[in-house]
């Protein structure tokens, strides 16, 4: 016999979850409907954002240059010390060897200072500030005995100065290792965002700098302004030998370059040792304010913390190393933050 029985109704707590669930679920429907995707940066955004990284980059090398340096200067002063400490020893050794000579004669002859004795059993330290020692030797052995403790301070000193600075260069390649990193941490987010655009956005970019590389490098009317010196129209001269090689970080030539290297170079052609770094640079010469007053050849310092710098060409044009992707060539001085000029 069929069931008259009538259906079992839902609760109202339950339709109240159910019908509250249905409510949420038609509002983020609708959220999800109206909310914009994420929008993808342009190339003019991706090339910004790829400009300041490289600048980042290139403050972060003229870091990594300062440490190199150090470290390059550390390790010729901890040679030189070893060297002096090699030879002071030998020094040492003759005249310890003397004063043995001098024993064994006497030791011959029966007649062998007790002083003698003492030196040659224990340290002279121990007893040359001794008064009573001092008036039982000849003032032949006296000398010779100041003499053996006058080296072995400075052997001490030596070997003292030559620790702290082993300790310095251990802690000065500690520091170029992290701003190696840092340098290829920045070029690495770089790519990164290059890596976002399209080929055919590469390709513009790309074509973009090749172009001003190319009016750069042979469309600059540089006027007819005269070099500081002859060294600083030697350096401009070998500077602009080098157009068109491109920009690697930390390099000094004659290939490649970054900023201060392709400087440093350039002087260094034309027999004159400057500073590593763009920040040593700013302090090497004479520094010129005005623009107006800039020759030839001068070093041109750009940005508040000094990491950037290249030659003046003249006629408001700079010869430098860029940053990376580009090469060494000419651009407007009024392009970059003038700081000031340095005359070599």
């Amino acid at each position: 016999m069929a069931s008259h029985r009538r259906p079992k109704q839902p609760s109202r707590a339950r339709v109240t979850v159910l019908t509250t669930a249905a409510a949420a679920a038609v509002v983020l429907s609708a959220q999800g409907a109206n909310a914009a995707p994420s929008e993808k940066p342009t190339k003019d955004e991706v090339k910004s954002k790829v400009d300041k990284l490289y600048e980042e980059a290139e403050q972060a090398t003229e870091k990594y240059n300062g440490a190199k340096e150090k470290q390059e200067k550390l390790q010729k002063e901890i040679s030189t010390i070893q060297d002096n400490v090699a030879r002071g020893q030998g020094d040492l050794n003759e005249l310890r060897d003397s004063m043995g000579l001098a024993a064994a004669a006497q030791y011959r002859t029966g007649s062998i200072d007790s002083s003698l004795q003492l030196f040659l059993s224990a340290d002279p330290d121990d007893y040359l500030d001794k008064a009573s020692t001092l008036d039982q030797l000849s003032g032949q052995q006296v000398e010779a005995l100041k003499k053996i403790q006058e080296k072995q301070r400075e052997l001490a000193q030596e070997r003292a100065e030559a620790s702290d600075k082993l300790k310095d260069l251990a802690s000065t390649r500690t520091e170029l290792g992290k701003k190696k990193q840092e340098v290829q941490a920045k070029l690495a987010e770089a790519q990164k965002l290059l890596n976002t655009l399209t080929a055919k956005e590469k390709a513009a970019l790309a074509a973009a700098d090749a172009r001003a590389s190319r009016s750069a490098s042979a469309r600059v009317d540089l006027g007819n302004e005269t070099s500081a010196s002859g060294r600083a129209a030697a350096a401009f001269s070998a500077a602009q030998s080098r157009i068109g090689s491109p920009y690697v970080y930390g390099a000094t030539g004659p290939s490649s370059f970054d900023c201060s290297g392709l400087t440093s170079w350039a002087y260094a052609q034309a027999g004159v040792s400057i500073p590593r770094t763009s920040q040593a640079q700013a302090n090497a010469g004479t520094r010129i304010y005005s623009q107006s007053d800039l020759q030839v050849g001068d070093l041109v310092i750009f940005y508040g913390d000094q990491h950037h710098v290249g030659l003046y060409a003249g006629n408001g044009q700079v010869l430098h190393a860029p940053r990376t992707g580009t090469v060494v060539r000419y651009e407007a001085i009024g392009n970059m933050p003038f700081q000031f000029g340095v005359r070599i």
